[in-house]
């Protein structure tokens, strides 16, 4: 289905968080959300309008410690500020012909949001639902040496899918000194009371040492959780190289106590910096648990490269782009077993941002993915009342009205999300266009 771009307007909100996010070199309090709203226009002459909205989440795009929070804002709005000039210039095209991947993950952002945004104006246009456009390959997906249509067409979306919970590395484990009391959980423990959660992302900071302390005070919490429980390890850049990550699994696997965290492992992200992370094998680390790619996954001839190292995997982010996630995800499928796609998470915001991750993971077939941002913000808590009560009436599965607000409702660890089967791109609720500032 082909068609022209006639508007892209930006749009953005402060978020602020109700606890403190440490991941990497960044302890994060604020941020602005970007949206996009886009209006097509089809070769019959019809219109329609979709939207897509993303966190500006400072030092993950670029980790430049010289950088200010304000300047990687920066770079993300100009990044969106480029994909909408290159894309109201496409013409007349399918909306993966429209697409214009980049190089790097600033330089993917715009495109990324804007990739949602049109394709959620298609599907609006033709009546049906994400999944369904997938299945049908209406995007137009086409790759080299993949079979792109067939793979799309094997695609089964899912009902529920596990809410793989984020350790942050300043987050609270079984007490806190500075509490923000607003009746919401804070510390792991209290977190697996409320939400009942399985599984886990566990942050380390790059000193061996340190980060064995920290998983055994997690792993005395986990541990107490009847039944199986399963994590990941996020790196987030932090190791210089292979021999600091294999250092650090050594010692895990000597301390007794983290004999069941150790086992529990699943795969571990990311952890060497992103300069160095394709640039020498890492299959020794492999051999003990597979490794992914995040940062890293910059391209799209990134996870080939990697995989050439000894990397297993890479993570779907709908901030790096949703064709990147079904491209790397049918090489995944065609390269055979062994090889495989985690659904990770960059403080996904309740509304069309979350809605739309959850629906790409779940095309993607995968169980669990990772959820940290109702924890780190009050839900809705900022949004206007009866933008609130859209989305909780027209999504009552996914979310609950507790503590004032309405937020992302998690029971026994899983996330209800047949509701995302519907018209559009995962949502039949809009924002409210009339209560945030244009972007700059």
């Amino acid at each position: 289905m082909r068609f022209s771009i006639k508007q892209i307007d930006f749009f953005e909100r402060q978020v602020r968080l109700r606890m403190p996010f440490r991941f990497g070199v960044v302890t994060l309090t604020e941020a602005p959300q970007a949206f996009a709203r886009a209006t097509i226009v089809l070769e019959d002459k019809k219109s329609s309008e979709g939207a897509a909205a993303e966190l500006l989440a400072p030092k993950w795009f670029d980790k430049n410690p010289a950088l200010s929070n304000e300047d990687n804002f920066e770079q993300l709005r100009a990044s969106m500020r480029k994909a909408r000039t290159d894309y109201l210039a496409g013409g007349v095209n399918t909306a993966y012909g429209h697409s214009r991947p980049a190089v790097g993950l600033v330089e993917n952002f715009g495109p990324a949001l804007l990739d949602r945004a049109l394709l959620d104006a298609l599907c609006r246009a033709l009546g049906i639902s994400f999944y369904r456009a997938i299945r049908a390959n209406a995007p137009g997906i086409a790759f080299p040496d993949l079979d792109m249509p067939r793979f799309l067409a094997g695609l089964q979306s899912r009902h529920e899918i596990a809410a793989r919970h984020t350790v942050g590395l300043v987050d609270p484990i079984s007490s806190s000194e500075q509490r923000v009391n607003d009746g919401l959980p804070e510390t792991l423990e209290e977190v697996i009371a409320r939400y009942g959660h399985r599984w886990f992302k566990l942050k380390v900071g790059g000193d061996a040492k340190a980060d064995v302390e920290r998983l055994t005070a997690i792993a005395s919490v986990l541990d107490r959780i009847p039944g199986d429980y399963h994590a990941s390890l996020d790196g987030n850049e932090q190791y210089e190289d292979v021999h600091g990550v294999l250092e650090l699994w050594r010692r895990v696997r000597e301390v007794p106590s983290l004999e069941r965290l150790a086992s529990n492992v699943v795969f571990i992200e990311q952890p060497i910096k992103r300069q160095k992370a394709l640039a020498a094998d890492i299959s020794a680390l492999a051999a003990e648990k597979p490794v992914i790619i995040d940062e890293s996954d910059d391209s799209l001839d990134a996870f080939p490269r990697a995989k050439a190292l000894g990397y297993r995997g890479v993570s779907s982010k709908t901030c790096k782009g949703i064709y990147k996630s079904l491209i790397n995800a049918a090489r995944c499928a065609a390269w055979g077993k062994g090889y495989f796609m985690s659904g990770e998470d960059l403080t996904i915001q309740a509304g069309l941002a979350l809605q739309q991750d959850l629906a790409l993971v779940s095309v993607l077939g995968l169980r669990h993915v990772e959820r940290n941002g109702h924890h780190y913000v009050n839900g809705m808590a900022g949004l206007p009342a009866d933008e609130q009560e859209r989305f909780l009436k027209s999504h009552a599965d996914l979310y609950e009205r507790s503590h004032g607000a309405v937020r992302v409702s998690i029971r026994d660890g899983k996330l209800q999300i047949g509701s995302l089967d519907c018209p559009g791109y995962a949502s039949r609720a809009m924002p409210d266009w009339n209560h945030m500032k244009e972007a700059p």
